[in-house]
């Protein structure tokens, strides 16, 4: 048996939440080094309208909870992050030293903002399968984001143009079609300049071969290779995210407990409809001492 962390991406972000991190003044000391006075504003409301801190946010939050439990004997043997999760999977992989990872996560949230500074962004269609919401957007400027499960799709584009496709996919027959708090249209061509300066940028930082398991959100594939990680990290802005293949890969590697780091629970219904076959929970609704019960418990 073996457990999984997974990592979630943007549109889980909330005021606050960073404000009661587990061990949060140690952690955050190790922040400000790298981000100066900006660390103490970051999950500020007004700061989570910028992809910037957002993607901060959730960078620290997923390594303090990760850490967490790993001080608590629940420690992963894989990792895995949706977009931006993939950053603090590669620190608690041990392939990317974590100030490594706040100066390339603060750089990719820029490069993100300055690409696409509104009127952009995500639109998660639910009820239907890929082949028909491909129809859908058959003739607009929309692109194939994310593929979360069968019936699960995820649109990015202009607003205008999401809002049409969503249109579509409500009188087809869709449960729903809902504009995500992401202010970016993520994993698609229209980022491709954005992810080649961001390697360019990762060509200064030098990655470790991980000590656990790093499974690509992206192609749902796992990444040994500190190159190939680098690569993965980089581009993954502006790729297809295979959320569900990596699910499927998980538990074909005889992952039994999946645990999600705060904020949010997105990724543990998503990991219910791949398949699983075992337990899968979020600490946003778990304690540790669950998470310590179920280890246990399977490991019988």
């Amino acid at each position: 048996m073996k457990i999984l962390f997974t990592f979630p991406g943007q549109g889980t972000q909330r005021a606050g939440m960073l404000q009661n991190l587990p061990d949060g003044d140690a952690l955050l000391a190790e922040v400000r080094p790298v981000l100066g006075a900006e660390t103490d504003i970051l999950d500020t409301a007004d700061a989570l309208q910028h992809t910037r801190a957002v993607q901060l946010c959730l960078l620290i939050a997923g390594v303090a909870w990760a850490r967490e439990l790993i001080r608590h004997d629940v420690a992963p043997d894989i990792v895995s992050g949706l977009s931006i999760g993939a950053y603090p999977a590669a620190v608690i992989s041990g392939a990317l030293d974590f100030a490594d990872a706040l100066r390339l996560v603060a750089l990719r949230g820029d490069l993100m903002e300055q690409a696409y500074p509104h009127g952009y962004g995500l639109t998660a269609i639910v009820g239907l399968p890929l082949n028909q919401v491909e129809k859908l957007m058959a003739g607009s400027e929309t692109y194939i984001a994310n593929l979360n499960a069968d019936t699960q799709i995820v649109i990015a584009g202009r607003d205008e143009e999401m809002a049409r496709v969503a249109q579509k996919a409500l009188d087809a027959g869709a449960s729903k079609a809902t504009r995500l708090a992401v202010s970016v249209p993520s994993h698609c061509a229209l980022l491709d300049k954005p992810a080649a300066e961001l390697a360019a940028a990762f060509q200064s930082v030098t990655l470790s071969r991980p000590q656990r398991t790093y499974l690509s959100g992206s192609t749902g594939r796992v990444l040994w290779e500190p190159q190939k990680i680098a690569d993965d990290l980089a581009y993954n802005m502006a790729r297809t995210v295979q959320w569900q293949d990596a699910m499927v890969s998980a538990n074909q590697r005889d992952a039994r407990l999946a645990i999600e780091m705060p904020p949010g629970s997105v990724l543990t219904g998503l990991t219910h409809l791949a398949g699983w076959q075992g337990d899968a929970i979020c600490l946003e609704r778990n304690s540790v001492e669950v998470a310590q019960h179920l280890v246990k418990r399977l490991s019988r």
